[in-house]
Formats: structure tokens, C-alpha cells, sequence
């Protein structure tokens, strides 16, 4: 469905008076106004096509109603979240959930709704109907060359799929690993998956990236492949200059210094970019900022910093992307969470004053360094992302629209109340 842009505008007529006075207040103390507001309307992170859907668990998933039940679907309903927040302005599907039977008239409808095809993932974490090796003892890592050569296949099928809708990236996630000691060799399955990714590599075409996910347990509990950023940055440096570790915020043991982790990425120019969720245990997915929005916010000051440092666009150069999947929440009102978080770290990182925390740093003004970043930290940014999207189109509560005009009932109503999400 297609969201009415009047709608969008008479909710925004109804706040903007309130709105413009708390712009006013935040933004009056802020050199740099104008230009912190351009970067958030250029600031835009990629959804997920397997995020439309509710999540499952382990345990089991309850289906809401009006799930999209094919691609077109899909991109019909980030085409809503992108008319409401103005951010979420690209998808990134995975292979072989998403794969469309008609490339071109699929990269048209995202051009419709204004839409970009962001990184393709590929999926060797399970194994798919009619596939002739079973993935359950591994992939790239697997004893079997025949099972290896099935990923690496699959791999480079996923390449020819992105390249057909404009993609420029790839995506690997290994499960890979060990569930008991002595189950395998750790250093023949670090070179078997090594060798599988030299073949992929060598399929990528010249303008495109690799990006290396790490995990650091799950579904395996022993050994994981590629259980860290470490690991991951072993195979990224080795591979070449198109190949880069992607951080997902959820794929580390439990109090990680993820900030840290970021910073000597960047430093190294081996930073793909991020999968955007929360945690309290594990790899919960929860929405973005939900658990520890003070740690997404010291993650973005170190991105800023870094960006900055190196003289990179925020808006390209890195890949955004949120990746959470939930059984309790509305999955486009916790996608709407999500960009706001994310959103909101973005602005207060913006406002960090850099050059006196560096001036601290330098004498060891631990004291200070601390209150500068939490000035920005405790620094009510909402009216400043408000703005943002008020500039770029799109509605100063898109929450707040979504639910007013009864957005999930209508889809509902359209697509049934048992529809479930493909992929999921």
C-alpha cells in the first residue's frame, strides 16, 4: 500500500507549532545547526527484508496479520517506513528468501517508492528445499569439498542476483563451527573456509565489496568459525582490499568493547559497516537502543570521530543496515524504533565537541573527557532528528501516523490476518 503524502502532512500540521519551539530551544545553542541537519537527511540505513515479519524463537513464532508474503510486499512496506521517517531509504535482501523473478520490474517498484538495493546476504546456514548437501556439520568449513563447493556456488549465485538489482556488496554470515570438543580441526576449517572465500572473492566484480560477519557463538557453542572481529579481520586482510568485517552489535560475548572494536576497524580501513540491534544476554535482536543506548552512542562518537578523521562521506562510505527480528513487537513500529534510536546516537555524536575532548585526552582530564561526551550523550536531540525528516519530507511523529491511521489494520485487511513473511 501507498502511504498519502497528505496525511503525513496534516499530522505535521498538527505538531509543528510545538515542534518548532523545541527545535528552536535545542538548536539555538548549536554553531553548526544547519549542517548537522543535512547529515541526518543524508544519514539513511537499510532494512532488512527478512525484518517485515514477526520474529520467531527458538521455541516458536506467532504470526501478526498483514505480513508481506512476497518481495513486492516487502518493498511496498519499507516503502511505508521510508514515506514516514525519510531514512530508511534501502533494502538489503537475502538469497535465497528474496529472489525475484523479474529484476528489472523489482528494481522499478523500489525506485517508485524511492528505494536502493543495499548488501545481498547469502544463506548457508541452513539448508533449502531440494539442495543436495546438507549444511549441518558446516559450509565453507565443511570436510566435504562437495558441500564447500555448494556454498561457494551459492555465494557467487548471490553476486549475479545483486549485480541484476544494483547491489555493490555481499554479505557472509557463516554458522559454521563446533558444538563439542574435538569435533574438528580448527586450523582445516579456518583454511577450508579461507580457500572458499578466495573463490568468492575472485567472483566479485571490480566496483563491489565483501563483507565478513562474525559471531561469537550460535547455533555452535564450542568454536565458531568465525567467532570474532579478530577472526574476521584475519580473512578481510588476506582476502584483499574489497573485502571488510561487518559489525553486528549483537554478535559479541556479553560487556565487549564494540566502541573499541569499531575504532581500530576504521583505523585499519577494514570497517564494512554495521547490523544495527540491541542486547542484554546474547543475540537477543532487540530494537536498537532498547538495552544500552549509551553504548550506541559511544559507538557512533567513535564513527564520527573516525569518519571524520579520514575524510569519509557518513552517509556512503560505511554500510548501515538494522538486523532484528521479534515476536512481541509490530515489526514495522519496532523498525520505526530502530531508525529513531539510531537516529537520535547519529545527533548526539554530531555534537560531541571534539576538539576539547582531544585537548582533555592530551593532559589526562579524565573528569572532563567524561563530561564532554556526556554532554552530547544527555543533550535532548529528538526536535533536531524531527527536523531532519520535517526537511525531508516526512512526518515529525511517524510512530505517531502509523498508528493513527491504522496502518497494520489496513494491511490487514489487504493481505489477511495469516499471512506470514516469507523467509522467516
Amino acid at each position: 500500500m501507498l502511504l498519502n503524502k497528505r496525511l503525513i502532512e496534516e499530522s505535521n500540521d498538527q505538531l509543528l507549532s510545538s515542534h518548532q519551539k523545541g527545535y528552536h530551544y535545542v538548536s539555538s545553542s548549536i554553531d553548526n545547526v544547519v549542517e548537522i541537519i543535512q547529515k541526518l537527511v543524508d544519514f539513511q540505513v537499510a532494512i532488512p527484508s527478512w525484518a517485515l515479519g514477526t520474529g520467531g524463537t527458538r521455541f516458536g513464532r506467532f504470526s501478526g496479520g498483514g505480513e508481506p508474503g512476497n518481495l513486492e510486499e516487502k518493498i511496498e512496506d519499507i516503502g511505508l517506513l521510508h514515506a514516514l521517517n525519510k531514512s530508511s531509504g534501502a533494502i538489503s535482501l537475502h538469497i535465497p528468501w528474496d529472489i525475484p523473478n523479474d529484476p528489472e520490474a523489482i528494481r522499478k517498484l523500489a525506485a517508485m517508492h524511492e528505494l536502493k538495493f543495499d548488501a545481498v546476504n547469502s544463506n548457508t546456514f541452513q539448508d533449502q528445499a531440494g539442495q543436495e548437501h546438507s549444511y549441518k556439520f558446516g559450509s565453507l568449513q565443511h570436510m566435504d569439498r562437495a558441500v564447500r563447493k555448494q556454498a561457494i556456488d551459492h555465494n557467487i549465485e548471490v553476486i549475479r542476483q545483486g549485480e541484476a538489482l544494483g547491489s555493490k556488496a555481499l554479505t557472509v554470515w557463516l554458522s559454521d563451527g563446533s558444538c563439542f570438543p574435538g569435533q574438528l580441526n580448527f586450523r582445516t576449517a579456518w583454511q577450508n573456509t579461507y580457500e572458499g572465500l578466495q573463490e568468492i572473492y575472485a567472483a566479485l566484480p571490480q566496483d563491489w565489496k565483501i563483507f565478513v560477519e562474525y559471531k561469537a557463538f550460535e547455533p555452535n557453542f564450542y568454536s565458531m568459525s568465525v567467532g570474532d572481529w579478530g577472526q574476521s579481520y584475519l580473512y578481510t586482510s588476506k582476502l584483499g582490499s574489497q573485502a571488510y568485517t561487518l559489525v553486528d552489535l549483537g554478535h559479541h560475548l556479553p560487556n565487549a568493547n564494540i566502541e573499541q572494536i569499531v575504532s581500530l576497524l576504521m583505523m585499519e580501513k577494514k570497517l564494512a559497516g554495521f547490523h544495527f540491534n540491541d542486547s542484554k544476554y546474547g543475540d537477543d535482536d532487540l530494537t536498537v537502543g532498547s538495552i544500552n543506548p549509551y553504548q550506541l552512542f559511544l559507538i557512533f562518537n567513535e564513527l564520527v570521530e573516525g569518519m571524520d578523521a579520514q575524510g569519509m562521506n557518513h552517509a556512503t562510505d560505511l554500510a548501515w543496515m538494522i538486523d532484528a527480528s521479534h515476536n512481541v513487537k509490530d515489526p514495522l513500529e519496532d523498525l520505526l524504533q530502530s531508525i529513531e534510536a539510531i537516529m537520535i546516537a547519529y545527533a548526539q555524536a554530531l555534537l560531541v565537541d571534539t576538539t576539547a575532548l582531544k585537548e582533555a585526552q592530551a593532559i589526562n582530564d579524565v573528569v572532563r573527557a567524561q563530561e564532554i561526551l556526556q554532554q552530547a550523550y544527555r543533550t535532548d536531540v529528538r526536535h533536531l532528528v524531527a527536523e531532519a525528516r520535517f526537511k525531508a519530507g516526512g512526518a515529525l511523529n511517524p510512530l505517531q501516523v502509523f498508528r493513527s491511521q491504522g496502518v497494520r489494520n489496513l494491511l490487514i485487511k489487504e493481505r489477511g490476518p495469516q499471512t506470514v513473511a516469507t523467509g522467516l
